[in-house]
């Protein structure tokens, strides 16, 4: 019989294989070895282990993920459910940018629509009403998954013990408030050097890309981190996700929020 004390070990060793894959960018074995493959209350204390050692080496939060929300790519990685991790403040890159591919190991690119809150979203009924009320703006956002797991060999509690396989992000500078346009009516086109490599739209988030920030929000204030005031929330894809290779241009175009284009190159990561 397993005990609470080998568990915690478990989850202390996962942690830092993790760590180690992420500060030494080399992809480690599954941890669902050690953790279980479907354990999810396991999977999150990891992902907190995670955190706090991100922390300890002085990164901030500055708002959460919402991962697996689009059908396709809840087919793409074999699981049934919704996940969540943690966005620091060295993922953040604006429309633009040269994003550095030696800070990242085996990335791939999605479509989302990303809000910013304007209030936190800690107490009440955590409905779509106080959602809506909650958000500043949004604006179009390219999210680039990695997973520290070599060969993206995930089970579910993977991908939630890795922080949701967060890499970094790219926000869009077209700022639209709710009033200005209804997210669950995006269409979106994924391009990577010109050609369209995905299509989507905001019924494929979790029927309502709010009804993703709504799940979240519960979902966070369950795990003790509610969602604050000023944070960036990545709502889930829009449709399926697509690998990338040094070199790549990817442009995203969401309708209502216009475009939002990062191109990954050789060079130094910035620290």
């Amino acid at each position: 019989m397993t005990t609470t004390t080998d568990s915690t070990a478990a989850e202390a060793q996962a942690a830092d294989r993790l760590l180690q894959a992420l500060q030494t960018r080399t992809a480690c074995t599954p941890v669902r070895d050690l953790i279980g493959p479907v354990d999810l209350a396991a999977a999150y204390r990891v992902q907190e282990r995670l955190t706090a050692g991100r922390l300890a080496d002085g990164r901030t939060v500055v708002g959460r993920k919402i991962g697996l929300t689009s059908q396709a790519v809840q087919d793409q990685m074999g699981v049934d459910q919704p996940d969540f991790g943690v966005l620091f403040d060295d993922m953040d890159y604006t429309d633009g940018d040269e994003v550095p591919m030696d800070r990242l190991l085996q990335p791939k690119a999605e479509a989302e629509v990303a809000f910013v809150l304007k209030k936190d979203l800690a107490d009440g009924p955590l409905d779509i009403a106080q959602i809506r009320d909650a958000v500043d703006y949004a604006v179009a956002a390219i999210e680039i998954c990695d997973s520290r797991i070599d060969n993206w060999d995930i089970a579910f509690a993977d991908t939630v013990a890795d922080n949701a396989s967060s890499g970094v992000y790219v926000l869009g500078t077209d700022r639209k408030t709710l009033d200005e346009f209804a997210p669950v009516e995006v269409g979106m086109r994924m391009l990577i050097n010109g050609d369209e490599v995905s299509t989507g739209d905001g019924a494929a988030c979790l029927g309502d890309p709010l009804n993703a920030v709504a799940w979240l929000a519960t979902s966070a204030r369950d795990f003790g981190e509610p969602l604050r005031a000023g944070q960036v929330i990545l709502s889930g894809a829009l449709g399926p996700m697509r690998p990338l290779q040094s070199g790549d241009e990817v442009t995203v175009e969401i309708t209502g929020l216009g475009t939002v284009t990062a191109k990954f190159s050789e060079g130094n990561a910035h620290e």
